[in-house]
């Protein structure tokens, strides 16, 4: 089983794809969001942020289906 560290990468993993595939940026991110750029890059390069924030973002860049 996967430890902590790995599921954490996965997850930023995950949200930097989709970030990538929408052709949303972070600063784009976070505006939509309402939060600042440093927040948003320090959060997914450190893999450190809740499935609540991820949900946030997913459905910020207009996401309804999400595969793992």
């Amino acid at each position: 089983m996967p430890d902590q560290t790995d599921w954490e990468a996965k997850a930023a993993n995950i949200l930097k794809s989709e970030l990538k595939r929408q052709g949303v940026t972070y600063a784009q991110l976070a505006e939509l969001i309402g939060d600042k750029e440093p927040n948003v890059r320090n959060k997914l390069s450190r893999g450190k942020f809740s499935a609540a924030y991820m949900l946030q973002c997913i459905s910020a860049i207009g996401l309804s289906v999400l595969r793992v």
